[in-house]
């Protein structure tokens, strides 16, 4: 009598060595977003193992929360993993196809129609396969801002999603079934707002306990509902809630911000850009609202960090391999700079004796314009 052979346990949660990298890359640059990131790195790995149905988009997903998240950049960092250049994607404001005539923008206009050849289709086959390579055969497109759209931009994203080719205004087929397609919305983002709201009024005995996350999320979700037709949403495959960002996260944010700062510094004039904990702190102070995200910090990077470093390198008063140190001003309204020549700064990086302290920097002190006001931006 023959032996039943054994079984073997297995672990359905392992990835595979592309799938976690490509999660690692991820969460290095989106943060706080983990459960985006693993929706993201799961239908990966499913296309990559071949299990992805041929006959639709590789994946959809609509991608909800209020703005300065990490929605978009979540597909920036996509694009920046995959084929290290994060605009290696097709991405469409839908706020530019709030009138249906503009939808011949994306297919083209049909035969007859007055220069009908001079505005080629956005979405043709050559531009959906542009940006393709033979270890990633995989195109990224993006709807930023769904909710803005004309309705028959989403009449077209019907088709789309549901059998992955689109009819150009000259009757071509275009294949989209090697299409991870990414719709972004802000729709419900207000009611992230009870997170941060506390009551007013005359006081009460009971401390204010803001709503959890989860009752968030299915607020929004059901906001979605109201806003879009039950047909389009079916056809979505994922729809994902961004976590609303908190002290913990914006920290993260402002290393990665000034890590972006640095590189661009450093690729311009080898100047080497340093940040004390007291300029961190103006920085986090003046450039997050949790309403707001992150934008508002990459805003006041550029016009009090950027701004000020141009200013320097265009006056001669920092040359190629000095060192910068950014630190905040006594009276907290402002920022101050400090710069050290390149033999010093040298001698510094190695932790030789000449290393200076603080002291030893010349200030450099510019009277910087006016912060613009940090509004939320009508982009995510």
């Amino acid at each position: 009598m023959a032996r039943n052979p054994r079984w073997r346990e297995l672990d359905p949660q392992k990835l595979s060595p592309e799938a976690r990298r490509l999660k690692e890359g991820l969460v290095s640059r989106v943060v706080g977003q983990e459960p985006a990131i693993d929706a993201v790195t799961t239908i990966h790995q499913i296309w990559r193992s071949g299990l992805a149905d041929p006959n639709r988009p590789i994946a959809s997903f609509l991608l909800l929360g209020p703005t300065g998240t990490g929605k978009t950049r979540l597909v920036e960092a996509m694009a920046e993993l995959l084929f290290s250049d994060r605009r290696a994607m097709l991405k469409i404001d839908c706020a530019e196809f709030s009138h249906s005539h503009e939808i011949a923008r994306l297919i083209g206009s049909p035969p007859g129609y007055l220069g009908h050849r001079d505005t080629p289709p956005y979405l043709s086959q050559e531009n959906v396969d542009r940006h393709q390579t033979r270890e990633n055969p995989v195109t990224l497109l993006l709807f930023d801002e769904i909710e803005k759209a004309n309705d028959a931009l989403w009449m077209l994203l019907l088709g789309i999603l549901d059998k992955g080719t689109l009819t150009l205004g000259t009757n071509e087929q275009v294949d989209l079934t090697r299409c991870l397609i990414f719709l972004t919305s802000n729709v419900g983002a207000d009611q992230f707002d009870r997170l941060h709201d506390k009551p007013f009024g005359f006081r009460t005995a009971e401390p204010f306990v803001a709503p959890d996350m989860s009752t968030v999320s299915d607020s929004v979700l059901e906001a979605t509902r109201r806003v879009f037709s039950p047909e389009f949403l079916n056809r979505i495959d994922r729809r994902i809630v961004f976590n609303s960002l908190g002290e913990a996260q914006f920290k993260l944010i402002l290393d990665l911000e000034l890590g972006y700062v640095r590189q661009r510094v450093r690729k311009r004039l080898d100047v080497d850009l340093r940040c004390t904990p007291a300029a961190r702190r103006y920085l986090l102070e003046k450039g997050t609202n949790p309403r707001y995200g992150a934008r508002p910090l990459r805003g006041l990077l550029e016009s009090e960090v950027l701004f000020a470093v141009a200013n320097l390198i265009g006056s001669g008063q920092v040359l190629e391999g000095d060192a910068v140190q950014l630190d905040a001003r006594r009276d907290g309204e402002g920022l101050v700079f400090r710069a050290q020549r390149a033999s010093r700064a040298a001698a510094a990086s190695r932790g030789g004796a000449t290393s200076s302290t603080n002291a030893s920097l010349s200030p450099i002190v510019l009277p910087l314009p006016a912060s613009r006001e940090l509004l939320p931006a009508s982009r995510d």
